[in-house]
């Protein structure tokens, strides 16, 4: 296949210290390209060294795609590896718009796996919108609704929307899924949200949380509301503190 040829673009960020699923990965996103040929990997990494093996990955796996490295700085105060996530995120981002074929950007987080079908199921439910999340469970309990580890964004939306975050010095953070969200609604750009695909995401290698396909609950939906979370938003940045991760940690007690 020839690179004018494909379309979206999975772009994933990748750590040593975090590759425990690695083979596992890779076996599945060549599953993923087989059921939608139309696509390619790309793998970033902050740890120059740890490039080669993931070439090696690639090569072995037959999964087409390239490996991209970067560097990050962050605030001297800061304790979080928010500022890695998000260098990452935006270098992917840089090298998408590099390109002058592909039409999707689709993140996927490199300690799940995801449906074969989740290229096509997420373009499905794109109709009509500029960003999709699909939601996964998180590996201690609950699940998210609004997380980079499965979302789809548009060309356009990648030209207008940089990747950013905060970490204040009273060690908050608003994370750049987060900002994304905010930045996107600011701009115009209407977001999907669902439990569109089964995704696992892998506590150690052999241990995950499976999160199925549903519909999502009416009070879950009103909460995600585009208005309501761009709002609770930049009130987190307002005030130096994630309200819509505090409102999570209370979803889960309450069990809603």
């Amino acid at each position: 296949m020839k690179n004018n040829d494909i379309d979206v673009v999975i772009g994933t960020l990748a750590y040593e210290a975090g590759s425990y699923i690695l083979d596992t990965f890779f076996a599945n996103q060549k599953q993923i390209q087989e059921y939608y040929p139309a696509a390619e990997l790309v793998m970033a990494t902050s740890e120059k060294h740890y490039a080669a093996n993931l070439m090696n990955m690639l090569t072995n796996y037959s999964v087409r795609g390239s490996v991209i490295c970067y560097d990050f700085e962050r605030p001297d105060y800061s304790k979080n590896r928010i500022w890695n996530i998000t260098s990452g995120r935006e270098a992917i981002r840089k090298y998408f718009l590099q390109k002058s074929y592909p039409q999707y950007l689709l993140f996927l987080d490199s300690d799940m796996t995801f449906g074969n079908s989740v290229i096509s199921t997420m373009l499905k439910a794109m109709q009509g919108y500029d960003v999709v999340f699909s939601g996964y469970p998180f590996k201690d309990e609950g699940s998210g609704l609004a997380g980079c580890g499965c979302v789809l964004l548009t060309r356009e939306v990648l030209e207008k929307v940089k990747f950013r975050c905060y970490e204040f010095k009273n060690g908050e953070v608003i994370f750049e899924d987060n900002l994304l969200e905010m930045d996107a609604y600011q701009q115009g750009f209407k977001i999907n949200r669902g439990f569109f695909i089964g995704i696992k995401h892998y506590l150690s290698a052999d241990k995950f949380r499976y999160g199925r396909p549903h519909d999502v609950k009416m009070l879950r939906k009103l909460l995600h509301d585009s208005r309501i979370r761009y709002f609770l938003i930049r009130l987190s940045v307002a005030i130096k503190f994630n309200v819509p991760w505090f409102l999570r940690r209370c979803r889960i007690k309450l069990h809603l």
